[in-house]
């Protein structure tokens, strides 16, 4: 909102030829009226002189110099041609024009000119003023009303927003010739009646009325007063005596004055402006409202103007014209003989002009501004279908960002934005363009005139816009064709977000998608759309190809491996099958992942049962061993066949190693131990078997380890110390082959490598040193009273003193342990007689009315128990619950045993 007093300090600083300037820019921006002429010479007597006129409907009546009267019949005839063309098209060939039958016309012989005209059709009267005196007329036959004149006027108007709520009144607001004074009067059919009397601060010369409001142009100023309280507003100043003032009504409480500069400026009853003023000339002769427009005329134009951003719309050039006024929403133009009608162009041909000339800014506002006048749901229509028409002038002028959200505020068709892009669209998108067209171009090569650049640009701002709408409402029915064409923009331009179109949710159609991605040779994400579609088969026939060298594609490095974690975790059985020979073949250890990575739900089928899957990799003898493990050391599956398999397959890799003559020696290692693990930890394979196939070789370590798993641990130990030296590896033996046993267990095997150390066949120091380590080392793991018995008789105390201070120690704590037990064992069997002995001092009292906590039976003898709580039961059921709660402690917490 702008006060009076800053607008026009802002505004007065535009020179004339400032506002000429920018009246000639904007000039001709629209076409938003047409001139007609409405009456012809011969419909008014020849010499007359128009002073003033009024029109009501299609009744048209004219005041001239010679104080006459002229009625006429205005009668608007439509001559457009039916050519079934759109509203805007048709409007093109828009031939309105109008007649004029002269009615009567009546003289009131007073040789005075009529001033002014003012029908009031609700009542079917004519006010006249002339002469200084308002005199009342019958609308139809142009007889005075007896009795109804009003004297000592110098000017009047209607209010056309009367507060006093009489539908057969209307309410006039007049200048008295009394000095300072505006009087309220209340005309009826037959009478005229003073309202109200209300002094202004000067003489006012022009007015304009609104409910309470009176809009008064004085000597020196505009206001705006209230006559029911009295209130005066001050406007702003405008010499009234030096230029005519010009008040028109606009809306409820606003109104339009001619101001100061030439400029035309709204005034609300607050003396605030809700816009800003128009540029006018400064000759303005009079105004006129046809919303949106405000309309001017001077000496040689009337102009155009929008109150909805005050450019400059259109130049009308007409000469000697003495009067503008609008009627109910209709436009006269008169001169001094003659009466021309100012028709409004229909709304949307002006906003498709704007739109043509690309004033994209000025459709929307003109578009936004006739909302008011138009019912809704048109208006809905009409709107939307501006922005979606005002988004392709943007996009063509390569405003994307603006294009971008007309399109989405008007609820474009998505497909009529890829429609201008060739071969986008699905093939069998049955997608057929707006009609009347939202714009002049075939396609993007059209639009862009084959500006490779520019098509760049275009592409690159759809797959943005395609990118941010594909999950929104925007594209709600039209998935198939937005995903599309997303994906082969993406393929085009070899974007990184194919592949996550390819992996989410989407609607691409199939065979047209891939055609593209094979054209444009995005063979993997060829497959990913397959696989999506539920074609895995198509999809991992065109992976192997790539892998296999055929098609070239380098999305992958790793493929292969993609291939193999595919075929894991499908549950087409029969794809995995059928692929298995060829991921086998080109790697056994990464192909048998197929079957070790699969869930053990799948495992338990038929089609992927263990049985099944090792006959299959019978032929694959690194990958039949890593599935074997798999099966025996993570799934821990106690089959004795699978762990016998994995032993013997074992067994030949490490003699083919052997037998070989660059054997890895690293990788024979590793294969020895994995299979010396096996030995060691499970008790399922066939230990015969073994020992007769290891038979004959070196593996002494393996063949110790089958010895041990027959309890032949005298055996195993000889070869451990006697044919291999490896004193470390006796003593883990030892450790190993007793855990899980009790102690007596492994001091029996510790016993067993001692006296394989202390019996040599021939004598050897080494055994000696390793007899006196393992004793100094493991001094718990041995009965002190038998290794003394053992040990030789010139072996020092000082050789052995870890070992005897361990015994010692070991001993001692045993000794100290047990002697702790039996004591707590003697302080809870004291607290048991303590509380037996409290027992003892209640007497129990026994009778036939007592029933057993139990069984809640009575007793029938004088036997019973009485429990710690004072509860008495049945021998039987005591026993019965004594076995129940033991039985219940030994579960709970095995360990609470004294």
């Amino acid at each position: 909102m702008f006060m009076f007093a800053e607008m026009l300090s802002l505004f007065l600083m535009l020179t004339f030829q400032d506002a000429l300037g920018l009246a000639l820019y904007f000039a001709m921006s629209v076409q938003a009226f047409k001139l007609v002429c409405a009456t012809e010479k011969e419909h008014l007597p020849p010499g007359i002189q128009i002073e003033c006129l009024e029109c009501c409907g299609h009744d048209l009546y004219i005041g001239t110099s010679d104080s006459c009267i002229h009625h006429l019949l205005l009668v608007e005839e439509d001559n457009t041609e039916v050519t079934g063309l759109s509203l805007v098209q048709s409007s093109e060939h828009l031939n309105t024009s109008f007649t004029t039958t002269r009615q009567r016309h009546r003289q009131l012989g007073l040789k005075k000119p009529i001033c002014e005209l003012r029908a009031a059709s609700a009542l079917g009267r004519l006010l006249v003023l002339c002469d200084n005196t308002i005199t009342l007329l019958c609308s139809d036959s142009l007889e005075p009303i007896p009795g109804t004149k009003i004297r000592g006027v110098l000017s009047f108007t209607l209010n056309e927003n009367p507060v006093n709520g009489d539908p057969f009144s209307v309410e006039v607001c007049l200048i008295s010739s009394k000095r300072r004074t505006v009087q309220i009067f209340s005309v009826g059919l037959e009478r005229v009646q003073l309202v109200r009397e209300v002094s202004t601060p000067e003489q006012p010369c022009a007015l304009a009325a609104d409910g309470h409001f009176l809009c008064l142009a004085l000597s020196s100023r505009y206001v705006t007063l209230n006559y029911n309280t009295g209130h005066c507003q001050d406007l702003f100043p405008y010499p009234s005596e030096q230029k005519r003032p010009i008040i028109k009504r606009i809306s409820r409480q606003e109104f339009l004055l001619a101001g100061p500069g030439g400029l035309g400026m709204f005034a609300t009853v607050a003396g605030i402006s809700q816009r800003a003023p128009v540029h006018w000339s400064e000759n303005v002769i009079g105004a006129a409202v046809s919303f949106p427009y405000v309309l001017a005329l001077d000496e040689e134009f009337v102009t155009v103007h929008s109150m909805l951003d005050q450019q400059q719309k259109q130049s009308l050039p007409f000469k000697e014209g003495i009067i503008l006024q609008d009627f109910e929403g209709r436009v006269i133009l008169t001169t001094s003989n003659g009466v021309y009608v100012i028709i409004p162009l229909p709304l949307e041909k002006q906003i498709q002009d704007l739109l043509s000339n690309q004033r994209v800014e000025e459709a929307i506002v003109l578009a936004k501004g006739a909302r008011h006048n138009i019912p809704k749901e048109k208006f809905q229509v009409m709107y939307r279908r501006i922005l979606q028409q005002a988004g392709f002038i943007q996009f063509a002028q390569l405003q994307f960002l603006e294009a971008k959200e007309l399109f989405r505020s008007s609820h474009l068709d998505i497909r009529e934005l890829i429609s201008l892009y060739p071969l986008l669209l699905p093939s069998s998108s049955a997608f057929i363009r707006a009609h009347p067209p939202l714009h002049e171009y075939a396609d993007l090569i059209q639009l862009t005139r084959g500006d490779q650049e520019k098509v760049a640009k275009c592409k690159r701002f759809l797959m943005s816009y395609l990118s941010e709408i594909r999950s929104t409402e925007v594209a709600n029915g039209y998935q198939e064709d937005v995903d599309t064409a997303l994906l082969k923009l993406y393929a085009e331009a070899d974007h990184e977000s194919l592949l996550d179109l390819l992996v989410s949710d989407n609607s691409c159609e199939v065979s047209d998608s891939a055609a593209w991605l094979e054209k444009h040779k995005k063979y993997f994400a060829l497959g990913l759309l397959y696989h999506y579609n539920k074609q895995d088969t198509a999809a991992v026939q065109v992976w192997v190809r790539i892998v296999n060298g055929e098609l070239e594609d380098n999305t992958r490095p790793d493929l292969f491996e993609y291939i193999v974690d595919f075929l894991t975790f499908s549950k087409d059985q029969q794809l995995v099958w059928q692929y298995s020979d060829w991921v086998l073949q080109k790697s056994e250890q990464v192909g048998v992942q197929i079957f070790t990575k699969r869930s053990i739900e799948e495992q338990l089928q038929n089609d992927f049962c263990p049985d099944k899957i090792v006959s299959h990799l019978c032929k694959y003898r690194k990958a039949l061993l890593i599935y074997l493990e798999h099966l025996v050391m993570e799934k821990n599956i106690q089959k004795e066949k699978y762990h016998t398999h994995l032993a013997v397959l074992y067994l030949e890799e490490i003699l083919r190693l052997k037998s070989g003559e660059f054997s890895n020696q690293a990788e024979l290692e590793d294969l020895r131990q994995r299979f010396q693990n096996l030995l060691q930890q499970s008790d399922l394979y066939r230990v015969l078997l073994l020992i007769d196939k290891i038979r004959g070789t070196d593996m002494h370590m393996e063949r110790a380890i089958l010895h041990g798993k027959l309890e032949e641990h005298d055996q195993a130990l000889n070869i451990l110390v006697h044919h291999l030296k490896d004193f470390s590896a006796a003593e883990n033996y030892c450790m190993w082959n007793s855990r899980g046993r009790d102690v007596s267990y492994r001091k029996r095997l510790f016993q067993l490598l001692l006296s394989s150390y202390l019996t040599p066949s021939t004598p050897d120091n080494s055994l000696t040193v390793a007899a006196v380590d393992l004793l100094n080392n493991h001094p718990t793991e041995f009965d002190a009273s038998s290794v003394l018995q053992l040990l030789p008789e010139n072996w020092s105390v000082q050789l052995l003193s870890p070992f005897l201070a361990g015994a010692m120690r070991e001993h001692v704590h045993a000794l100290r342990m047990s002697q702790m037990a039996l004591g707590l064992a003697k302080a809870e069997n004291i607290i048991y007689k303590k509380e037996k002995l409290n027992m003892k001092e209640k007497p129990v009292i026994l009778s036939e009315k007592k029933f057993c906590h139990v069984c809640r039976k009575p007793f029938q003898e004088p036997v019973f128990v009485r429990n710690p709580n004072g509860l008495i039961v049945h021998t039987h059921c005591a026993a019965n619950q004594r076995v129940n709660s033991s039985l219940e402690d030994h579960v709970s917490s095995p360990s609470k045993r004294t």
